[in-house]
């Protein structure tokens, strides 16, 4: 059996990883591998530069092909024993080339053959042996595992916490329960009415809460099972070859994707976005830092040119990148006291020349704040009272989701969250500086 199976081999070692077939004419090219002469002719056919090995796709810098008088005396003497060439097990394969799966290409997301790869499909696209990109993707998968066990962690703990708020209102419900028993033990021929209304409440509410407990429990479990499958699938993956990791890997990047993060600390962790201002939106009495990332209100007025772009009216700048889909979570230093600001996201169509309405309905979602007073710029607007005063905002935007939210960004307390409707536009972070204020992105 090993003598078998070294001539298994040595059949390998000269047959052609084109055509299969023993070597003709064997020659050997700049990386070392070897191919019939008129394999690899072929398979360069057209080119002028840059020729790739069909096998590592290492590139060579010309058509130098050298012939290999030793593997052609090996395949003589083969041939003289009578063997067929050894073929590779037909697992594994292009469906369309029925040639080996090498390749893995990266928009497409899929294995290809090196036939593949040279046709006008796939020849603009980015392609790495399946190895490399199993390694790359593996990465990502496990980057994806943290998050996923971290989050876990936030709904088992979410889960205890309302396990524990619902047992101590129980124990509440029911010491109350027969403290009233006892109370009109006494008077039960004056107050039995009474007490049977008082039995009903405490039974409706205990029944209303036990209600929202099975739902919310019912709900955390449920998502907590749904966390459990997609690790043991990411595990199960990790641990995998190449070619099962990579066989459905966007299903499960796409699952990933979808998991509702709930914890405000992983919301920063995984949609942090770098935000710069944008100097041609900027109304001429703010002044811009070198780089857009800080931004103060003057007295005087630049010399700028006045553009379809620019704020006129109102001291405003906007963010030189919009959203139209996605996540995104930014941050905002406020380094002066006593002016008063805004801070939030304006559609690409909100007025910059006339009055502003600082609305939804006027294309302005966000939070005024002034001398320790803060607003939700809604219709109307609303009081906002937040536990500590805010010196960073967080700005967290679900494009679609509908939905934004601000935070302090320190405490990660939710000062306002808009309600959910579906946003139309391009969405631009914005911001309005009065009287002295002061704005750094972070």
């Amino acid at each position: 059996m090993a003598a078998a199976a070294q001539l298994g081999s040595l059949k390998e070692e000269v047959t052609c990883s084109i055509c299969l077939e023993y070597f003709k004419d064997p020659v050997s090219i700049e990386c070392g591998h070897n191919f019939c002469r008129s394999c690899i002719t072929q398979s360069w056919e057209g080119r002028d530069e840059n020729f790739p090995c069909p096998q590592c796709r290492e590139i060579s810098s010309g058509k130098n092909l050298r012939p290999n008088r030793l593997v052609g005396n090996m395949v003589e003497m083969l041939k003289q024993l009578h063997l067929p060439p050894v073929k590779p097990p037909e697992e594994n394969l292009c469906e369309k080339h029925e040639e080996k799966l090498r390749l893995f290409c990266a928009e497409d997301q899929r294995m290809i053959c090196w036939v593949c790869r040279e046709s006008k499909e796939h020849k603009t696209h980015s392609a790495s042996p399946i190895e490399e990109a199993a390694e790359e993707y593996k990465v990502k998968l496990q980057e994806w595992l943290l998050v996923l066990k971290e989050q876990e962690g936030y709904f088992l703990e979410s889960k205890l916490k309302d396990e524990e708020q619902y047992k101590s209102l129980r124990n509440k419900l029911r010491t109350e329960k027969n403290k009233i028993e006892s109370e009109f033990e006494k008077l039960r021929q004056l107050l039995k009415e009474n007490e049977q209304t008082l039995h009903r409440r405490l039974e409706e509410m205990e029944t209303k809460m036990t209600m929202i407990e099975n739902a919310n429990i019912t709900k955390l479990s449920n998502q907590i099972t749904s966390l459990k499958a997609l690790m043991t699938e990411i595990e199960k993956k990790s641990e995998a070859s190449a070619w099962e990791l990579l066989k459905d890997v966007r299903s499960t990047l796409s699952r990933c994707n979808n998991v509702k993060i709930q914890s405000p600390e992983m919301v920063v962790k995984i949609y942090k976005v770098m935000v710069t201002l944008d100097p041609d939106t900027a109304h001429p009495r703010l002044l811009l830092s070198e780089g857009g990332r800080r931004v103060r209100r003057t007295d005087t007025a630049q010399p700028l040119p006045d553009t379809p772009k620019r704020f006129t009216s109102y001291p405003c700048v906007l963010g030189s990148e919009g959203f139209t889909s996605g996540r995104h979570y930014w941050e905002v230093q406020l380094l002066q006291e006593g002016g008063a600001w805004e801070v939030g996201v304006a559609a690409e169509s909100v007025n910059r020349k006339r009055d502003i309405t600082w609305s939804p309905e006027g294309g302005v979602w966000a939070v005024w704040g002034w001398k320790g007073q803060y607003k939700a710029l809604t219709s109307p607007q609303t009081p906002l009272t937040p536990r500590e005063k805010p010196l960073k905002l967080g700005v967290y935007l679900d494009y679609e989701g509908g939905r934004l939210s601000l935070y302090n960004a320190d405490s990660m307390e939710l000062l306002y969250s808009f309600p959910q409707a579906p946003f139309t536009q391009r969405l631009f972070p914005y911001f309005l500086l009065c009287g002295g204020a002061e704005l750094r992105l972070v």
